[in-house]
């Protein structure tokens, strides 16, 4: 039996008393309005997480000076009392479930959006941006700053005002304070600048306003980036150093790190292991003896109960995990392990929508992270049959949506496994966590006695003439990409090949062998291609080149995905060549063109083409010809729809439910006269 309970430990700071060690930090949603009000939507997103039992949820971060300190598309305000009433809605919600609540408030600076500027440029400690290719600020002048801290000091009542239970001030991730701690920005021959002292003085005369104003008793979180992972930037030593003039006012420290220029460090990629960033929390913690809070792409319940039973931190974030699962605590208390839905760090839904693209975040392997499970409230009237052909993430995601909603599903696997594309991809060392995601699926199929799962077989028209299904939903995933480039088929299918696609190698690892001494080219600088190049880069090829049509690599990569390959191409040094098509495939050489229409041969020992992926659907005509003779439903979703990411895929096996309703509205008006789908 594991014992948790060292996360289930009360915990009171000042006058506020946090139910358990979990901690919700602030990420942006871009829910809010444009004006910056909350939607109820917004809320409910909240009070999923409230309900599933974290300890304290720290609201995103709010704007405290419009329109110089707005951050994103989309973002709350603070800085007028018209915004208390959406506030304290939010705080009598996150109540109603026992949750404590905090606030975090901020000040944009040099990292202020450019669209709600209006013209106007940017402000911060010098004219340096907030990272490369970004809008260079201007100077605050000093009637500008003493404005700020004003600002600072006005948000705070209004926190206390909308029943917060503490506040937390950001002073990290390249925003206006970060911009006066950090000597990568701060260029300053004032007061302002200069010296630790200096640079520290803006964020302690804020804590000092909002201490002022907030009064004693109230607790007061300070966030901040200990170790800034740039060349020139703020090292964990410096920033133990800078904290002597800021713990005064600190009553708990949210130890977070990275800048705008090395944010795969701050919303971790994928490869980083769960509670990396301890020793930060740690360090701070030995030395300051103030409650602390530890963060770093944790999902592991038994990493979190080290974390706190060595006293590395106080509290732990469960930041991108609770998008994933909102009752993280709840299940982790009942002992539900094995039903965690765990983030997988793909950052996709959640920092690529928010922060590249400018939508609301979703996620990868929670399908609504509004209404999470709310969808098995209703039942069916009556259950209908349900054939699902393929058991990737899709698959199984639709087989068991469909089950627990009062189905009869039958999902059929040609393979001796479950889990698809998402299950082999995971055998990737540095992609190891996305097996997260076909575990849990694979736990929840096992809870559900109406949904039957037959392996090493391949679905046809004879079963499904035995079964007489209502619908048929077609998830057979994708294949690789092989377009007509001479030469490539044929080294392919050759005996003694060397020239493989990316299902060889994720298939049998041990079969590439003595890479030290391996000249490996990769055809294609998508996600696919870059695996393969991460692959024998991180285990010391002796030369590794990439080959890409387009002028830059991993266009179809997640921003934080990009820039960790990025940053493995640079360290390992990679031969990339883009704008390079390639025309011919011979045994142990690649033929290419660049942009200039110069040929030149690439040799290898181990060379792989991964030109992407395309649906994989040899029987989906005949499906679909069935289904019409027979007058039931046919649907293809995920990659047998059109070959993208997982989380396309999950979005659309969910909404099978309003696929199953249609069908049961169409029966109940012929049979039965009555709506399809009754609340239980």
């Amino acid at each position: 039996m594991n014992d948790f309970s060292a996360i289930f430990k009360p915990l009171t700071i000042k006058r506020t008393t946090l139910k358990n060690r979990i901690v919700m930090p602030p990420m942006g949603s871009n829910f809010a309005t444009l004006n910056g009000e909350f939607v109820d939507e917004h809320i409910q997103y909240y009070e999923q997480r409230a309900k599933g039992g974290t300890g304290l949820i720290i609201l995103e971060n709010v704007c405290v000076d419009f329109p110089y300190g707005t951050n994103g598309t989309t973002q709350l305000r603070i800085d007028n009392d018209q915004y208390i009433p959406d506030l304290c809605r939010f705080t009598e919600r996150m109540h109603k479930h026992g949750a404590a609540v905090a606030v975090q408030i901020n000040h944009a600076g040099a990292s202020a959006y450019p669209g709600r500027l209006n013209g106007l440029q940017p402000i911060s400690s010098s004219n340096i941006p907030s990272k490369t290719g970004g809008t260079i600020p201007r100077p605050m002048t000093h009637a500008e700053i003493e404005h700020v801290i004003k600002q600072y000091g006005a948000a705070a009542e209004r926190v206390q005002k909308a029943g917060f239970d503490a506040i937390e001030i950001h002073a990290g991730h390249s925003y206006l304070l970060c911009q006066f701690l950090s000597p990568l920005y701060n260029k300053r021959t004032d007061e302002f600048g200069g010296s630790p002292e200096n640079r520290a003085r803006l964020t302690r005369l804020v804590l000092e306003e909002v201490r002022r104003t907030v009064g004693p008793h109230f607790p007061i979180i300070l966030r901040f980036s200990a170790d800034e992972f740039v060349n020139g930037g703020n090292t964990l030593t410096d920033v133990l150093a800078i904290l002597d003039y800021l713990e005064k006012d600190v009553d708990i420290f949210d130890v977070s790190a990275a800048l705008n220029d090395t944010i795969q460090f701050q919303i971790d990629q994928m490869s980083q292991p769960d509670g990396w960033r301890a020793y930060m929390s740690k360090a701070v913690r030995d030395k300051f003896h103030k409650p602390t809070i530890a963060s770093g792409n944790i999902r592991d319940p038994h990493v979190v109960k080290r974390i706190l039973e060595n006293e590395e931190a106080d509290l732990v974030v469960i930041g991108r995990g609770l998008i994933a699962e909102p009752y993280w605590v709840e299940k982790v208390k009942n002992g539900e392990l094995d039903t965690l839905r765990r983030c997988i760090s793909c950052n996709i839904g959640c920092a690529d929508h928010r922060i590249a693209k400018s939508k609301p975040i979703r996620c990868t392997v929670n399908p609504d992270i509004i209404s999470y499970e709310d969808y098995k409230q209703y039942q069916v009237a009556k259950p209908l049959k349900i054939v699902v052909i393929g058991g990737g993430s899709a698959g199984l995601e639709a087989a068991c949506t469909a089950a627990e909603i009062g189905c009869q599903v039958t999902l059929f696997e040609a393979k001796p496994f479950l889990g698809g594309l998402t299950a082999t991809i995971s055998r990737f060392p540095d992609k190891k966590r996305i097996a997260d995601l076909p575990y849990f699926l694979i736990n929840r199929a096992k809870t559900l006695n109406n949904l039957t799962v037959r392996l090493n077989t391949k679905a046809s028209v004879s079963h499904l003439e035995q079964i007489r299904p209502d619908l048929v939903i077609n998830a057979t995933g994708s294949k690789p990409l092989l377009p007509p480039i001479k030469g490539l088929r044929d080294q392919l299918n050759a005996g003694d090949r060397k020239v493989f696609s990316i299902f060889d190698l994720m298939e049998n690892f041990a079969a590439f062998t003595a890479i030290p001494d391996k000249r490996i080219v990769v055809i294609g600088g998508g996600a696919v291609g870059l695996d393969v190049v991460e692959y024998f880069a991180e285990n010391h090829a002796r030369a590794v080149s990439i080959v890409e049509m387009q002028p830059v690599l991993g266009r179809d990569l997640d921003m934080i995905g990009r820039l960790s390959m990025m940053s493995m191409i640079d360290k390992h040094h990679v031969n990339v060549h883009v704008n390079t098509t390639l025309l011919e495939v011979q045994a142990d050489r690649f033929i290419v063109k660049d942009a200039q229409g110069n040929l030149s041969e690439l040799a290898f020992d181990y060379g792989f083409v991964c030109l992407g992926m395309t649906p994989e659907n040899s029987l989906s005509a005949e499906f679909e010809a069935h289904a019409l003779q027979h007058n039931y439903s046919f649907e293809r979703i995920g990659d047998s729809k059109a070959a993208r990411k997982i989380i396309d895929g999950m979005r659309e096996a969910r909404d099978v439910i309003a696929s199953i309703q249609r069908i049961e509205r169409v029966k109940g008006h012929e049979i039965r006269g009555i709506s399809a789908v009754a609340p239980l």
